[in-house]
């Protein structure tokens, strides 16, 4: 290997680091795609000049590009406090870190609510603000009962005290409403989702489909990837365990997670 095989594994992790740009728009990152997967030497140099730059490779594909992740401290870091923070949200920063990361997981989930839709390559999950919002809602009635049940077994849930005043402030924290101009109020929890909907969007794990729903986005190859990470994290797990998640067919449609009594 010399500086020009270094140059073009720094030059497929920058292609990496621009989310919306895919291999099959660009000759230059297609070939080095090529390049990763039939050079082995290459493709360790790639992951050790993301090393480097404190960045972790985790896949390398034509249908998502360079996909990458920041490593715990590095300066491409996005940590859930300051994207909390920039939300402008009233409550204990702990709680707010705790109410957005909820949110990604709902998305998450109801993005890829079954392992088969994670191992399948050409599956395409379908979400909208109303469905996470709903999932959210239903996430925190099924814990409030268990909440109800385990006070009364003078069993109080008091493992996770952040999470369980989360779903507190999510349950009285209002829907939606109107600012003065017509938006959706960013205080409301279907703001709240919009903007992690719209913030997915531009890392590029969502594409944009209609307004209906509160808006209607469908997943990216890169999405799934990450997704297939996250999906080791216990946390993902036990929302999924809540069994708020429906799917209404094979082609990946979701019901609202809502009861119909709501």
């Amino acid at each position: 290997m010399n500086t020009l095989d270094v140059e073009s594994a720094a030059r497929l992790v920058s292609f990496g680091m621009r989310p919306k740009l895919l291999p099959s728009r660009d000759v230059v990152y297609a070939e080095l795609v090529r390049r990763y997967q039939e050079d082995s030497a290459f493709k360790q140099l790639t992951h050790a000049v993301a090393a480097g730059l404190g960045l972790m490779v985790l896949d390398v594909g034509p249908a998502a590009g360079a996909v990458l992740a920041a490593t715990d401290e590095s300066v491409f870091e996005i940590r859930m406090d300051g994207y909390a923070r920039q939300a402008k949200i009233r409550e204990r920063r702990e709680t707010e870190k705790v109410l957005h990361g909820v949110i990604h997981l709902a998305t998450a989930a109801l993005a890829y609510p079954r392992p088969d839709d994670l191992a399948n390559d050409t599956y395409v999950g379908r979400v909208s603000v109303e469905q996470v919002d709903g999932m959210v809602r239903e996430a925190c009635r099924v814990l409030d009962e268990r909440a109800a049940a385990a006070e009364a077994n003078n069993d109080p849930l008091a493992s996770s005290p952040e999470l369980e005043q989360a779903w507190r402030v999510y349950a009285r924290r209002p829907a939606a409403a109107a600012t003065k101009d017509g938006r959706l109020a960013a205080d409301t929890t279907r703001g709240m989702v919009a903007r992690a909907l719209r913030f997915l969007t531009d890392q590029g794990f969502l594409v944009a489909v209609s307004d209906e729903q509160g808006g209607v986005y469908r997943t990216t190859p890169r999405y799934q990837v990450q997704v297939r990470e996250l999906a080791a994290d216990a946390a993902f797990d036990d929302l999924l365990a809540l069994g708020v998640v429906s799917v209404a067919d094979g082609t990946g449609s979701l019901r609202d997670a809502r009861p119909e009594t709501l």
